[in-house]
């Protein structure tokens, strides 16, 4: 199992976190007996996020989709075929897919089928979050790159170097690998989080009927250090 221990370097939101809730966080792989936690945790961390809000119409909706959404995106994408990390304490989680891995497909597709019932009735259509979904891998890189597709940190724990600490331990194997990374991030607040570690934004998606924008953001590769 690896284990890296990361420190909250005053990084985006974490540089306003008062000193005493900075703290010193241990990551590590995550393992199957993890995820029931997990899921809540990222269900709790994007139940604000804009783009959850615009396919989920009310509360209990959106956050029943989350779960369902989560728990399929942990088990049976990024915990088959990606890298997941989270700190010893599980109070946030990264979800990365390296280079050379398979891009999502048909099956990934079909195992969000649970959770389509949610995006019906008061909530967005299926085609429509189908066609956000295909714009979002319409733009992504073809270059090899390493893909950061979550990162969220449980609220009560956020602005105490959690996800400086999740994203600095990935980041620390992708220069020693001299690659890129991308992301989208659907928050405008995050993009000089993000930016401090790197990452600068190469161009937006707008959702339709007014919805929410994604900001793309690539991390130039940066040679291994001697």
């Amino acid at each position: 199992m690896t284990r890296i221990e990361g420190e909250d370097q005053g990084f985006g939101e974490d540089a306003s976190a008062p000193r005493s809730r900075r703290a010193r966080h241990v990551v590590r792989r995550v393992v199957p007996s993890d995820v029931g936690t997990l899921v809540e945790v990222l269900a709790r961390a994007f139940d604000d996020d804009p783009v959850p809000q615009w396919l989920f119409r009310g509360d209990r909706r959106r956050r029943r989709g989350l779960r369902a959404f989560f728990a399929i995106q942990l088990r049976h994408t990024y915990l088959e075929r990606g890298e997941v990390y989270t700190t010893e304490d599980l109070a946030g989680a990264a979800l990365w897919s390296p280079p050379g891995r398979a891009r999502p497909g048909w099956r990934d597709l079909v195992r969000l089928v649970p959770v389509m019932p949610y995006l019906t009735g008061l909530g967005r259509d299926a085609p429509e979050a189908a066609r956000l979904l295909s714009a979002v891998d319409a733009a992504r890189p073809r270059d090899p790159h390493w893909y950061l597709a979550t990162l969220g940190t449980d609220p009560d724990r956020q602005r105490t170097g959690v996800g400086s600490a999740l994203l600095g331990s990935v980041l620390h194997e992708v220069d020693a690998e001299g690659l890129p990374a991308y992301l989208e991030s659907s928050k405008e607040s995050n993009l000089s989080f993000y930016n401090q570690h790197g990452f600068e934004v190469t161009g937006e998606i707008r959702t339709p009927r007014g919805g929410p924008t994604l900001w793309l953001m690539w991390r130039q590769a940066r040679p291994p250090a001697a």
